[in-house]
């Protein structure tokens, strides 16, 4: 090997190892903390690492590997409880809010969902209005949260007593629509037929 290829090597391996170290941080933060924004996330790693902001961030889905590689060394027990807690509290609000054609998203679907995590629960309805009146009627308070995306009309937030469900709505025309995540991949979602076979494949007491 010359000397330039030894270079370019001992480059690649060095930005791989930070990289690395980028995501262990960044999970750990994600899981101690409460940080749900990868990105966020990756930028307060790096800085606490003391890597320059030109530094080579890791992927989403690299991050996402690593925070469950900790869950379950450090947090085992309390986030598959926490979980499955989270997973049923979605459960029962979709049924509530069947007639707007929710889908369940994010970590409470993938099973990564932390001490801090939140319920993403997509909805389709024929106006952003309908739901607001539903919950009104129903007597559900919630609150009006910033969208995360453009294609979101709005976003509506439940608070409970442990637990945060984000409502997120769209046009009913984008139900048939593919989302993806900020790095390319498809977003899952699930509809309640699909949430309650994960319940019934992880059933134990609820906490």
């Amino acid at each position: 090997m010359s000397g330039r290829q030894d270079r370019q090597h001992n480059s690649q391996q060095r930005s791989s190892q930070q990289r690395s170290r980028v995501a262990a941080l960044a999970a750990r933060l994600m899981a101690q903390d409460g940080i749900s924004d990868l990105t966020l996330a990756k930028r307060k790693a790096a800085r606490g690492l003391g890597l320059p902001e030109s530094v080579g961030m890791p992927d989403d889905s690299e991050v996402e590997a690593e925070l469950r590689v900790y869950q379950r060394l450090f947090q085992n027990q309390e986030q598959q409880a926490r979980s499955l807690h989270l997973l049923r509290t979605a459960a029962r609000l979709m049924t509530t809010l069947q007639r707007f054609n929710p889908y369940l998203t994010g970590s409470v679907l993938d099973g990564s969902a932390g001490r801090y995590a939140e319920i993403d629960i997509q909805l389709f309805p024929d106006s952003a209005k309908d739901v607001e009146i539903f919950l009104l009627n129903e007597g559900m308070a919630f609150r009006h949260s910033l969208p995360r995306t453009d294609r979101a009309e709005a976003v509506l937030t439940i608070l409970g007593d442990d637990e945060v469900a984000n409502l997120v709505i769209y046009r009913r025309d984008e139900e048939r629509v593919n989302f993806r995540t900020r790095d390319g991949r498809i977003r899952e979602r699930a509809r309640l037929d699909a949430v309650k076979r994960l319940l019934a494949a992880n059933c134990m007491p609820d906490r």
